[in-house]
């Protein structure tokens, strides 16, 4: 079984985005504008619930209640990669 990094930090965005940080440094952005239309997904047009996301235990997904999640798999694989931390530390100014 392929083992993909993990979630180590995840922020919503406007238009029903999720900027996630995995633990490798790779930076990716993942659209739920298509699941928002098919079960479970739908409540997530709230966007209340929806800027609820936060990190599954060990970061093997994201959670917004018992009924609606994603997993790293999903994120990982589907997810528009932005760039690498490391990428951005670099252009960031010292001061």
């Amino acid at each position: 079984m392929e083992s993909y990094p993990r979630i180590k930090y995840i922020e919503p965005l406007a238009n029903y985005r999720l900027f996630v940080i995995f633990d490798t440094g790779d930076i990716k952005v993942y659209s739920l504008a298509e699941r928002l239309q098919s079960e479970p997904f739908k409540v997530l047009q709230d966007e209340q619930l929806f800027n609820k996301a936060h990190i599954a235990n060990g970061g093997y997904g994201v959670i917004w209640n018992d009924e609606i999640d994603l997993s790293e798999y999903e994120l990982w694989i589907k997810g528009v990669e932005v760039s690498k931390v490391s990428e951005l530390v670099e252009k960031v100014p010292a001061f």
